[in-house]
């Protein structure tokens, strides 16, 4: 099932969500010094209350200002987020996204190893 828009991360919004998960929580002032590009702080508060309302932060006032805290884990961001992308470009098929990446050489043969070895610990840990 495709996402609805507001779920969906600008790549600022995900540079923020990058640092909380990093940081664990933070107020505007340390999430704004962690960005990559220099923003205002009223710019850094607008898109924290943004992520807010979407539900990907939590907020806990603290001596006059708001704390930030990631409101779900990177892991499962990412699980959330691959399963969408596997649903819309390659029909539900993780098979599909992973013969994609072998054809346009994002997979080395290195990496397909490790990928198998993981496999195998995984099948190790069913059993």
């Amino acid at each position: 099932m495709a996402q609805k828009r507001s779920e969906r991360l600008t790549p600022l919004e995900l540079e923020i969500m990058n640092i909380l998960w990093e940081t664990g929580a933070a107020n505007v002032h340390a999430v704004q010094q962690q960005l990559e590009r220099e923003l205002v702080y009223t710019t850094v508060q607008t898109m924290l209350n943004i992520l807010h309302r979407k539900g990907k932060v939590r907020r806990v006032l603290k001596d006059r200002a708001y704390v930030y805290k990631a409101a779900v884990t990177r892991p499962q961001f990412v699980s959330r987020h691959l399963g969408d992308l596997v649903d819309r470009l390659f029909g539900g098929s993780a098979e599909n996204l992973v013969m994609s990446l072998v054809e346009a050489k994002h997979l080395t043969p290195q990496k397909l190893a490790r990928l198998n070895k993981l496999l195998k610990e995984q099948e190790e840990k069913e059993q």
